[in-house]
């Protein structure tokens, strides 16, 4: 498992996904001062990356969840990742909005998803988990048996970690902020005194940077 987290790793930094700006913080949506920015929607445009994630993901379902029915995409970031992996699979695909669409038949799901099947949840990336579990409650609602979910990256965060815990729902990562961090240093992409700021950051986001 080890070796599949950091080879997704260095591969990450290698297209450039991560950004590294500890001095001159990014600003997340929430208003969370942050030292690194996660873009996995640039794996799409590597097709030799954007293949070897989706065959990870594969790997991982097969696994885990071989009586999967349903490859589900959270939107939109995974839609794609979950396209691909359905297509492998030979498995039907839906994907989860945000909030339902605001006309036509105003869905939450997109695609036929039937009372009871059992869905594998694909998600790229893990900040708060707020988003991907939410989107795991819409499939359970609908009537789905989510079965647990994968994604590509993870901030690896204490309280995310205590909300799947909380929803019950297992989480697999292709890989993990920790291992990011140790890959980024080996590369020479962070400098040493940076790292103490970084692993600081990822304890306490909401506080860090105030």
């Amino acid at each position: 498992m080890k070796s599949m987290e950091i080879e997704v790793a260095k591969r990450l930094l290698q297209i450039n996904t991560i950004k590294f700006q500890p001095s001159n913080p990014f600003t997340w949506a929430s208003g969370w001062k942050s030292p690194i920015y996660c873009d996995n929607r640039k794996i799409l445009s590597y097709p030799e990356t954007r293949t070897f994630i989706c065959d990870q993901f594969v790997k991982v379902v097969k696994d885990k969840y071989p009586d999967a029915e349903v490859i589900a995409g959270v939107a939109t970031g995974a839609i794609a990742h979950g396209v691909l992996v359905a297509e492998i699979l030979e498995l039907p695909f839906i994907y989860v909005r945000a909030k339902p669409k605001g006309h036509g038949l105003e869905n939450l799901i997109e695609g036929d998803l039937k009372p009871k099947q059992k869905v594998v949840v694909i998600e790229d990336l893990i900040s708060t988990g707020i988003s991907s579990l939410n989107a795991a409650k819409a499939i359970s609602n609908f009537g789905g048996d989510v079965l647990g979910m994968v994604a590509i990256f993870t901030y690896n965060f204490p309280h995310a970690k205590e909300n799947f815990k909380k929803a019950e729902l297992e989480l697999t990562t292709l890989s993990r902020y920790q291992i990011l961090i140790d890959i980024a240093l080996e590369n020479g992409d962070i400098a040493e005194s940076e790292v103490d700021h970084l692993k600081k950051w990822r304890e306490d986001p909401a506080s860090w940077g105030k």
